[in-house]
């Protein structure tokens, strides 16, 4: 299979309709979870450290604690069994990857707000600040 053979087969896999997050946002990852025949939804929530991959095969790593352990989980981008991605809080961050968080306890783990931009939120509710 050559390379173009390759590009037009990951164009049909890509989702259209991908939230606009970066490295250092602190996200809800909506994934779909099949219970026997029922179909719920869990929220997984916490600070993106990490982006990998390009096309549908693009990954992103979240970050949270949970009872004073770090829990990391990665997600395939553009798969259908994330339903949504909200982002909640924007950080400033100078690096690619947030690898140096996962030595920190308590406060150390947070990350400078950006202020200049509003967040999705805040842009729904029309409020100005």
């Amino acid at each position: 299979m050559t390379r173009w053979q390759m590009v037009a087969v990951e164009k049909t896999c890509v989702k259209e309709d991908v939230a606009s997050f970066r490295v250092g946002d602190t996200i809800d990852v909506h994934t779909r979870i099949l219970e026997g025949d029922k179909e719920r939804i869990q929220i997984f929530s916490g600070v993106v450290i990490g982006r990998s991959g390009s096309g549908s095969r693009e990954m992103f790593t979240v970050r949270r604690i949970v009872q004073g352990e770090g829990v990391e989980r990665k997600f395939p981008l553009h798969s259908p069994k994330i339903a949504k991605i909200a982002v909640k809080r924007s950080g400033v961050v100078r690096r690619a990857k947030l690898y140096f968080l996962r030595g920190r306890v308590g406060k150390a783990v947070r990350l400078k707000q950006l202020r200049n931009e509003k967040t999705p939120a805040e842009a729904a509710a029309g409020t100005e600040e």
